[in-house]
């Protein structure tokens, strides 16, 4: 039941089927031939702790994924490898990294959501540098067409996570400008590094947020409470005014 008229805008309403449980991002290298998989991730795309606030593009994730069993993984990567296949049959081959966004539903199973044609943010900061062999080798041989032709792609046996530092407001307006502090000292973590994704330099060298999503704190551990130990020492380090996490 509607709660009042529609207007024109919203002449055709689009009902869809509701989908519950966890969601899973699967990353691929793509060759216009073969989709080669990338361990699972999980972005939480909540502002704030305990599922509360505004949805934003990405708060944090983590990767390995632990959310999918082994027979849903295996089904999501059969549809990123059928996305792929059909693409090369309809004369578009899809070559580069393919994004897909899945639900994993307890009664429906695995279903995809979206396609994107690009890393995704914060699932990259968590996945890439699980990365034991190069990136460049994996983005050369999805070039020329040689993925499926020995080349190595293998990633650590370890976990990652992601603490993404925002500007108040943000989602919404927010301002820019604040002076930024302690990236020094997160560094100095172990298994600690830092993504800039909303920051600028002064012409005195000073780093200032000029983002909603001001710089993301990855660690890498070999398990994952580890990884998020790290991670959120590495943030309690940084400081702008108005920062959250």
């Amino acid at each position: 039941e509607l709660a009042g008229q529609p207007d024109e805008a919203s002449d055709e309403i689009v009902i869809e089927e509701r989908l519950c449980g966890p969601e899973m991002s699967l990353l691929a290298w793509c060759d216009g031939e073969f989709a080669v998989c990338m361990p699972p991730a999980q972005d939480h795309k909540r502002a704030l702790f305990g599922d509360r606030g505004k949805n934003t593009g990405g708060m944090g994730a983590y990767a390995p994924s632990c959310a999918a069993t082994p027979a849903q993984l295996n089904e999501a990567r059969r549809m990123m490898q059928t996305a792929v296949s059909a693409l090369k049959e309809e004369g578009r081959p899809f070559i580069g990294c393919l994004y897909g966004g899945f639900m994993l539903d307890p009664q429906l199973g695995v279903s995809l959501l979206e396609f994107n044609a690009r890393f995704g943010d914060p699932e990259a900061q968590v996945i890439l540098p699980l990365l034991e062999s190069d990136c460049f080798d994996a983005m050369l041989a999805c070039a020329i067409g040689n993925l499926g032709q020995g080349c190595s792609i293998k990633f650590r046996n370890a976990s990652a996570a992601t603490v993404v530092l925002a500007s108040k407001g943000y989602p919404g307006s927010y301002a820019k400008g604040k002076l930024i502090s302690g990236l020094a000292q997160a560094l100095s973590v172990p298994g600690a590094s830092i993504f800039h994704a909303g920051t600028n330099l002064k012409q005195n060298k000073e780093l200032i947020t000029s983002g909603g999503r001001v710089v993301a704190c990855t660690a890498v551990a070999a398990e994952l409470k580890g990884a998020l130990r790290a991670a959120y020492a590495a943030a309690t380090c940084i400081n702008f005014d108005g920062v959250f996490y």
